[in-house]
């Protein structure tokens, strides 16, 4: 093993990352060392650069929450294991996680915002609650592709589970790009019919080409418009007027007000995507509605093995919506991300010795 590992560390607000190399960290007895495979980028992490979100460790920070990889050092049960680490890490003891609300856990800890993230070669980690890969999914996807599970799948997936959503139902997802398109795909695999809207074509085109029911482009389109059209989608799709499953995932102001307008009688709207802006909407429509608002965090690790199940099984498909790039590239692809750029996830994989 190499006496050094690097990272790309943000040192200020909207500044590029500088590539660092550090000595390889002592661990404690709960503790693993993990070679990255590859790490995703988020919304969160954009936001974290360059919207002014603060992390919970001061500057300077490596970023990065999405990650897989193989287990180096640590545990002995563990060592060799390719992994994919919970973007949320609990601490398995106090009351929310005895709850079976570990996601909200008080003490959880969350690489790229408590300590020192995925966009590295190696990273430590409490080893209590990674997720081992099992050789049948590797089989499918390489380890680096399956970086995404750790948020952009598992969290869409909490989420549907949270909403109850049923066989039958309509499901309507707000924005398909890294995570949405996963809500729609994993929204289908439960039997639901869904509708998948966003403001792009080709994202759009994509949902479509890969079993998504019916699509909507928004761009442009007053919400009244908007909602007579999803009105008329509803019918010709034949599914019920009552109980609507609505996922808001774009993380925008105008995604916000637009799910909140769709809320129908005994509907659950489930907020996915993350905002600073406030948006404008009138509160006693969940009264009038009978109607449910939840939102959800990451996804609690006890749900990991489900989501690679589904993985496994070749319900849920996941290559055509990766796109890998060389970490070292990492200043071009967070750039390009807040222009809008890529209409997949990106994955960053380390690239250097």
């Amino acid at each position: 093993m190499n006496e050094k590992m690097y990272s790309w560390q943000m040192t200020e607000l909207k500044a590029d990352f500088q590539l660092k190399e550090e000595p390889v960290p002592d661990l404690s007895e709960n503790e693993a060392l993990i070679e990255i495979a590859g790490c995703g980028v988020c919304h969160t992490d954009i936001s974290f650069w360059y919207f002014g979100v603060k992390t919970k460790k001061e500057l300077p920070l490596t970023l990065g929450h999405e990650i897989s990889g193989k287990v180096i050092a640590g545990p002995q049960n563990w060592i060799g294991k390719n992994v994919v680490i919970p973007a949320v890490l609990p601490c398995g003891e106090c009351e929310l996680c005895k709850k079976g609300r570990s996601n909200m856990c008080q003490k959880q800890l969350m690489p790229g915002n408590d300590f020192h993230g995925g966009f590295a070669s190696h990273i430590k980690v409490p080893s209590r609650f990674l997720c081992p890969v099992p050789e049948t999914v590797l089989e499918k996807y390489s380890l680096k592709q399956l970086s995404v599970v750790a948020d952009a799948i598992s969290t869409p997936y909490q989420v549907i589970k949270k909403s109850e959503l049923e066989q039958g139902d309509f499901a309507i997802v707000i924005g398909v790009g890294g995570v949405g398109i996963y809500a729609a795909l994993i929204a289908k695999t439960v039997g639901a019919t869904v509708l998948a809207i966003d403001i792009d074509d080709e994202k759009l085109s994509m949902a479509k080409q890969n079993g998504i029911n019916a699509t909507l482009n928004v761009k442009g389109l007053d919400i009244k418009v908007i909602k007579e059209k999803v009105r008329e989608i509803a019918k010709e799709l034949g599914v019920s007027r009552f109980g609507w499953k609505i996922f808001e995932v774009s993380g925008t102001k105008a995604g916000q007000e637009l799910a909140f307008s769709l809320i129908t009688f005994t509907s659950t709207l489930s907020i996915v995507g993350f905002t600073m802006d406030k948006p404008d909407v009138r509160l006693s429509n969940l009264m009038a509605f009978d109607a449910k608002l939840i939102g959800t965090w990451g996804c609690k690790p006890e749900l990991y093995p489900e989501v690679l199940n589904l993985i496994e099984s070749g319900k849920l498909v996941i290559e055509p919506f990766i796109e890998l790039f060389p970490m070292s590239k990492i200043n071009e692809v967070f750039r390009n991300t807040l222009e809008h750029k890529y209409k997949k996830r990106s994955v960053l994989v380390p690239d250097l010795d």
